[in-house]
């Protein structure tokens, strides 16, 4: 069966993938870091010193504000509590995403929340991983059972069998990035899968999530790429006014990236509808907006009209610049979500 997401193919295949059962006694299983040897690194030393080299390369003369410095002290709240990153391929997507995870502050934060899309299977609403850590080639992150198994409890989140969790590389890419900056700190990680979900399942996803946003020991990770062009994407337009293809793609992306900066879910929305961009990971986008939106009211008095969360885009980037229809390219985009 083949179900069209947006211009985005999903193949299921006829097995169960999906669980609303009680939460599960034990986590047990280690999910596997299944693309690694492919989309990045398989050896611990190698991929250790290539993530250093993207971090060091990070260019903080031209960032509106800096990442973490020797004056940020530690008994001051985080400034930055979340980010938006891509999740390609690390030779492709790496060196983009550095920008944003140049800003997680391994001294504070003792949770990780990551959301990323479901690519492979359609799954209504969002689900979370029950394995008891998650591998990578740097050493294992254990997953918060006890944070899991509340999400679970709310009776909105499905959990997702072993094979799917592995199938999918949206979390997983973020991994290797997270161990990389929080080192031998402690801290556990919830990871959420987001499928097609509507503006009322956002909101709903967006209520439950809010109060962990707000909890400044928690830091949230939004994996997204933005815009697929190419005949194999099914996504080809191309309005010369705004230049060759590459720089049409660029308009595009940067037109939904206005919203976001400007905290403008409702705006997205409409940008979504209209222009049918093909950023993949726009649920999991939606979903946090609405969580910035309902934190938002819990700290200024129910008002949803201003917010003390400010999302600014630091880096962006293309795997290709396309000139033609025998072209294709996906756009990485990274943010840094403030706490002002």
């Amino acid at each position: 069966i083949t179900f069209s997401c947006k211009h985005l193919s999903l193949n299921i295949f006829a097995k169960v993938l999906m669980s609303r059962k009680s939460p599960p006694k034990n986590y047990s299983y280690h999910r596997k870091a299944s693309h690694a040897g492919s989309w990045y690194s398989d050896d611990g030393e190698e991929l250790h010193e290539q993530l250093g080299k993207w971090l060091e390369n990070v260019d903080t003369k031209n960032l509106s504000f800096p990442p973490l410095s020797s004056k940020h002290k530690s008994e001051n709240l985080p400034r930055f509590r979340a980010i938006i990153a891509p999740h390609a391929g690390l030779s492709y997507s790496g060196p983009t995403a550095a920008y944003a995870y140049a800003h997680l502050d391994p001294i504070h934060v003792k949770r990780i929340f990551v959301l990323g899309p479901s690519h492979h299977v359609y799954l209504d609403g969002c689900a979370v991983s029950v394995a008891s850590h998650l591998v990578t080639p740097l050493g294992d992150l254990k997953v918060d059972e006890q944070i899991t198994d509340d999400l679970l409890g709310t009776g909105k989140f499905q959990t997702i069998s072993q094979d799917v969790d592995e199938d999918e590389h949206s979390i997983e890419m973020h991994l290797p990035f997270v161990k990389r900056r929080m080192g031998t700190r402690a801290f556990t990680v919830v990871a959420i899968m987001v499928g097609s979900t509507t503006e009322e399942s956002d909101r709903e996803y967006g209520s439950i999530l809010a109060p962990y946003l707000s909890d400044p020991s928690n830091f949230f990770i939004v994996s997204s790429d933005f815009c697929h062009w190419g005949a194999k994407f099914r996504f080809q337009p191309h309005d010369k006014k705004h230049g060759a293809v590459h720089e049409y793609i660029k308009w595009l992306d940067h037109l939904g990236i206005g919203f976001l900066e400007s905290n403008d879910i409702d705006g997205f929305y409409s940008y979504l509808e209209e222009h049918q961009n093909t950023i993949c990971g726009r649920h999991p986008i939606c979903t946090f907006l609405q969580a910035i939106r309902y934190a938002s009211a819990e700290t200024s008095s129910g008002s949803v009209g201003s917010t003390p969360f400010s999302i600014t885009f630091v880096k962006y980037d293309q795997s290709s610049k396309c000139k033609g229809k025998r072209d294709s390219s996906v756009s990485y985009a990274s943010a840094v979500i403030s706490h002002n």
